[in-house]
């Protein structure tokens, strides 16, 4: 099995694309290596990969048509894994357009590139941001989604409607994935752990934005990487009963399906940061703000379908995640 996956020197898709090797498959991965955070973290993350003889990358933009049109010319692939994408919900306030050239520009490029080269299946990220202004929990894929509360938010239900179109028109299987706050080692600076941990540490001030009355359910590195290689390894299909009268909004007559993974058991963010006071053995100071233009206050995942179709659940406890995220970074800072 040939897969690409884009976004292979990001959190997710490097960690998945050493699972995948890990288990015989051949990689093909595409990263921009933008500087919208640190890039020698991209550059550290893919030295753990780029070296495998079933792996290759290419440094290209999804953005650029012609150059995704070429790589699918010349693999073939049996599976494409699309991560690539301008994350960060505040960001997209600042730079709208950086998040309409990659995630919607971009991802077309993939979804052209899957069209014309017989690609058995399509999975993409998207994000519980899609929720938005929704106060039902927990977040279930047969509710409606269409109050976004950012253009990031916006741009991931963008795509799920995107993919529905080629899955209807061409008979492409594509399975959207909503994630659920990710973290873990070789996690996104942009996050809040990763900004915790390095202002405890620094002994300075944390920004505790709602004034710490947020709940998250955040989800390890290593569930969400299980949960997209089960959803890669069975292809979207179409369900047989979805009816117009009564439209079900994770699924189609077309091939086309969506799935939260989450870890189904959120987290008030005080916890969170108390659970990473205890691994540092640091106390840290405080300043409360109000939610930010953008930010939902909770989340929290139905994962019912996950289970019923992949008998598989996210598992990993908030203290044991944090404990090995700090572990890590101090082995990564020298710290």
């Amino acid at each position: 099995m040939k897969v690409l996956v884009t976004g292979a020197a990001g959190f997710i898709g490097s960690a998945l694309s050493i699972r995948l090797l890990e288990r015989g498959n051949k990689v093909i991965g595409v990263d921009n290596h933008n500087n919208y955070y640190d890039p020698e973290l991209k550059e550290a993350r893919l030295a753990r990969h780029i070296n495998h003889k079933n792996y290759s990358h290419i440094r290209m933009d999804i953005e650029d048509g012609k150059a995704v049109e070429s790589v699918f010319n010349e693999h073939q692939f049996d599976g494409v894994v699309n991560l690539a994408a301008q994350a960060g919900v505040r960001y997209s306030i600042e730079n709208p357009m950086a998040y309409v050239n990659t995630n919607i520009v971009g991802f077309v490029n993939i979804l052209e590139g899957c069209r014309y080269n017989n690609v058995g299946h399509l999975v993409y990220a998207s994000s519980s941001s899609v929720y938005g202004s929704n106060t039902k929990t927990p977040f279930s894929v047969h509710d409606n989604v269409e109050h976004p509360m950012s253009l990031y938010a916006a741009s991931k239900k963008t795509n799920e409607l995107m993919a529905h179109t080629y899955s209807h028109l061409f008979n492409l299987p594509t399975t959207g994935l909503r994630f659920f706050t990710v973290y873990g080692p070789w996690g996104r600076p942009d996050m809040a752990l990763f900004k915790f941990t390095k202002a405890i540490l620094a002994r300075k001030k944390i920004s505790v934005f709602n004034y710490g009355k947020h709940r998250r359910d955040f989800t390890y590195i290593d569930d969400i990487v299980e949960g997209v290689l089960r959803v890669l390894d069975k292809p979207a299909k179409p369900n047989l009963s979805w009816s117009g009268d009564n439209p079900d909004p994770a699924t189609s007559k077309a091939p086309w399906r969506i799935y939260n993974i989450g870890n189904n058991n959120p987290v008030e963010l005080m916890d969170y940061i108390e659970a990473l006071e205890n691994s540092l053995k640091i106390k840290a100071e405080k300043d409360l703000l109000p939610l930010q233009p953008g930010d939902v206050p909770d989340t929290y995942a139905d994962v019912d379908d996950l289970v019923k179709e992949f008998s598989y659940k996210p598992s990993m406890n908030v203290r044991q995640g944090i404990e090995n995220f700090v572990r890590w970074y101090k082995e990564y800072h020298n710290s």
